[in-house]
């Protein structure tokens, strides 16, 4: 369906979350390290109510450019980020698309956004909340990008 990408995530539990989010949806996990935990093991992710991580399809990269020779990059590609004006619910996604969420404690690097301003989204927020917690956010992202491309799953 999409491709979450998780770029050097820091907390195993929100690995979890969110790897049960994309089990459901029917979603690729894209892992980039380094982590800020050491290695994925089940303990880990089954404190996030994941028992089925092994039947996830789910993708590990020594780092950002071990993912791009894997995974070219394209217009296709959106970053999560509080650094633009563009709410998710104004982007266009399509199936495939690929779908970046940064460090829980720094987000997604600057001069990664930089590579695409116009595939960089946030999630409005009403009040100065710094940002959401990461699992949320894909939540938001992803289930729009569904909501947008729902009849093609019917």
């Amino acid at each position: 369906m999409f491709n979450i990408v998780l770029l050097e995530p820091r907390i195993p539990g929100n690995v979890g979350t969110i790897g049960r989010l994309a089990f459901a949806m029917d979603c690729t996990l894209h892992l980039i390290k380094p982590y800020g935990f050491g290695e994925i093991t089940e303990k880990e992710v089954r404190r996030a109510g994941l028992d089925y991580w092994f039947e996830l399809d789910v993708r590990e990269y020594e780092n950002i450019e071990d993912f791009w020779s894997k995974n070219p990059f394209s217009n296709r590609h959106f970053f999560a980020t509080t650094k633009t004006e563009q709410v998710y619910f104004d982007a266009k996604y399509e199936v495939g698309d690929f779908l970046y969420f940064g460090r829980e404690d720094a987000g997604l690097p600057e001069d990664l956004l930089a590579k695409n301003e116009k595939g960089c989204v946030t999630i409005p927020m009403t009040n100065e909340a710094r940002s959401l917690n990461i699992a949320n956010s894909v939540s938001v992202i992803a289930y729009e990008a569904l909501r947008q491309n729902f009849d093609s799953f019917k």
